[in-house]
């Protein structure tokens, strides 16, 4: 982990591959209950979390005073003049260049930059409780992407370097030294031990705190560090044993590496080797702090997830009323798509009061539709918007394909699989054409698994055009039966998704999909008969219709996917509506009838649908798995979203709510 905790601390969870920042919002009194179950898990302060680490034996928190003179160890002596120690040929500056301290450096992991761990930034971050009920793998990591994350590693290595020279300065020339810093607290080790001592402070229960004064006196050891008597070597084994006394065993390897590091770099003067340890230490206790900030969320998270309504109803209230968010044009949304839907009978049954809703929700995350149409009460769901709106465009890019296939192999069903065959250039012999990057893999092989719904089209990695000019395809040998046409189906889907796969995560749906068309083409072209000949006829056809709007085969697919959409989404959430917050978490998150790596499986048994082919039996089935895991999500999240916002914007009467002081909402 190293310095990253420089980067600030952010929530990531496999439902979004983008960072997250916490929001820090004025904490509320109304959270007693909260507040009172997070008393119970501020783990490892309580007896509980001691006890879950206790199979590793028993660890006390022993007060060590390293006052005592050492006669070994090279920050450890006192030399009776600094001109009697040996230059060191790994100084890396030179003394009369540098310039006078001004203000030390800021360690690059403090207390203040972990603070977002602290649990009441936790039970009162809004975005933070929001999404905690979307992702059951939400936790805590150090923040290190992007521009942000890169400028303050440079300003962690900044310190790391500078305490170093400092320290190579203190063996090299002592005079010089003291006349820059004395004993004041004005360099890089100071700050640095006030940071420790400050963190551990909130790792450890109260009873042990009393320590930390003892064993880790800052302005004791640094005077002794100054007069050489500092016995490091006794410090670091103290530390070693408070952070083992308190982490997690799966943490002592590396308190161990910590505490030899500074053993070695004190014995050997290798100021190097001592700073890494430094490095070490703070990284140490930052992960600490990571582990308690996730067991904390992982014990808080039911009474959060029951709780997500009423607080989100008055924290957005509390904004409206400070003129801070303005309702009106959610009102005047809601106002206009009454008028635009109709009500249907079966909408009717199955949302309720929340028809209209659920019918503008499922034409949101359209293609077709305006992604900025929504108003600002989906301010938390922006991303799960995005996301589904990414999977729509996803799941009707790949039925065009198939779409598209199925006509060129109906063509050349019946058609000679020799006819088109001809020389090929010997180093594709052995190689499938769209697989020379080994992204692409058989029928047998599971590491092609995957459905255009739940994260599979965000996978991170690189595009590959496949070769195409003067190449000659083989040809696939005839599919008569229907068991060859729907097994040669399957295996076509599985491997364009795996091709897709090869995108780079951060690019747009749109723009992937244009730039692999030929790719597409290619791949396509494999599982057909078609001539060589009209491989690039084949890719002008897929680029008329991949993400075009106006295309009317886009069109086709899309109304035939929303109308399905519109069919799941009903019934989800006919099946949710009476759950509780909890129970709506774990059916939506843990009881999808499909994960995001299902593959299309080929026709399942359905007797409430009217089949009149093979082909649209296959059609059904491809599309049935995307569907349902877009309908379950988009259920989830709408419903969550009507509870917050119904009386607020929507269905109630926000004047007669706004005129009640503190009123409080019901779940």
């Amino acid at each position: 982990m190293g310095d990253q905790g420089a980067g600030g601390i952010e929530s990531r969870g496999v439902e979004s591959n983008t960072t997250r920042r916490m929001s820090e919002p004025r904490p509320n009194s109304h959270d007693d209950q909260i507040q009172q179950k997070s008393s119970e898990t501020k783990a490892p302060n309580t007896e509980s979390e001691e006890q879950k680490y206790a199979q590793t034996g028993p660890r006390h928190l022993v007060p060590v005073h390293p006052g005592n003179p050492t006669s070994s160890g090279g920050l450890s002596r006192n030399p009776s003049t600094s001109s009697n120690v040996s230059r060191d040929s790994r100084i890396l500056f030179e003394f009369s260049q540098r310039p006078r301290a001004s203000r030390p450096l800021e360690p690059p992991v403090t207390k203040a930059t972990l603070s977002e761990l602290d649990v009441n930034k936790i039970i009162h971050n809004p975005k933070l409780r929001h999404d905690i009920n979307f992702d059951p793998d939400l936790h805590f990591r150090p923040n290190v992407d992007g521009e942000k994350g890169r400028r303050k590693q440079e300003k962690a290595n900044q310190f790391w370097n500078t305490l170093t020279e400092q320290l190579q300065l203190f063996i090299m020339d002592r005079d010089e030294f003291m006349a820059r810093f004395g004993q004041g607290e004005e360099w890089c080790l100071p700050q640095l031990l006030k940071s420790v001592k400050e963190i551990i402070q909130t790792l450890v229960p109260q009873r042990d705190r009393m320590y930390l004064d003892e064993g880790l006196n800052v302005d004791l050891i640094m005077q002794q560090f100054s007069k050489g008597m500092a016995d490091l070597e006794k410090l670091a084994s103290w530390l070693s044993g408070v952070l083992k006394s308190h982490c997690a065993p799966m943490r002592d390897e590396w308190v161990d590496e910590m505490y030899n590091q500074l053993t070695n770099g004190n014995k050997t003067n290798d100021m190097e080797e001592l700073v890494q340890g430094m490095r070490s230490l703070l990284s140490v206790l930052e992960a600490m702090k990571l582990d308690v900030a996730n067991h904390q969320i992982r014990c808080l998270r039911p009474i959060l997830i029951e709780d997500t309504v009423h607080f989100e109803q008055r924290f957005f209230l509390k904004k409206i009323r400070d003129r801070k968010m303005d309702p009106s044009p959610a009102q005047a949304w809601y106002l206009t798509v009454s008028q635009y839907y109709s009500r249907d009978p079966a909408s009717v049954q199955a949302f309720g009061e929340m028809g209209v809703f659920f019918e503008a929700l499922c034409k949101m995350i359209l293609p077709s539709t305006d992604p900025y149409s929504h108003p600002d009460t989906f301010v938390f769901d922006e991303e799960r918007m995005a996301k589904l709106r990414s999977d729509m465009l996803d799941a009707i890019n790949l039925e065009i394909c198939m779409r598209l296939y199925e006509n060129l192999e109906r063509r050349y069903r019946y058609c000679d699989s020799m006819s088109s065959v001809s020389s090929i250039p010997a180093p594709f012999l052995s190689t499938p054409f769209s697989d020379a990057s080994g992204f692409l893999r058989t029928e047998d092989d599971d590491s092609a698994h995957s459905r255009p719904s739940s994260l599979v089209f965000s996978s991170a990695g690189s595009a590959h055009s496949s070769p195409r000019a003067s190449l000659i395809l083989p040809t696939q040998p005839a599919a008569n039966r229907p068991e060859d046409q729907q097994s040669k189906s399957k295996n076509l889907y599985n491997s364009l998704v795996a091709l897709l796969q090869t995108s780079p995560a951060s690019s747009r749906s749109v723009s992937r999909w244009k730039a692999m068309k030929d790719s597409l083409a290619l791949q396509i072209f494999r599982y057909t008969n078609a001539p060589a000949q009209d491989l690039l006829q084949f890719e002008d056809e897929l680029d008329n219709h991949l993400s075009e709007l106006s295309s009317p085969l886009f069109q086709q697919v899309e109304q035939y996917y929303h109308y399905h959409l519109l069919v799941e989404t009903r019934q989800r959430v006919k099946d949710f509506r009476g759950l509780t917050g909890a129970a709506l978490f774990s059916v939506a998150t843990g009881g999808r009838l499909h994960g995001p790596n299902r593959t299309f499986d080929g026709p399942r048994e359905n007797t409430t649908r009217e089949r009149t082919s093979l082909e649209n039996a296959i059609r059904e089935a491809r599309e049935e798995g995307g569907v349902e895991d877009m309908a379950t999500r988009l259920a989830h999240m709408g419903l969550l979203h009507w509870r917050v916002w119904s009386h607020l914007a929507y269905a109630g009467d926000l004047d007669s709510i706004m005129a009640i002081p503190d009123m409080p909402m019901a779940i």
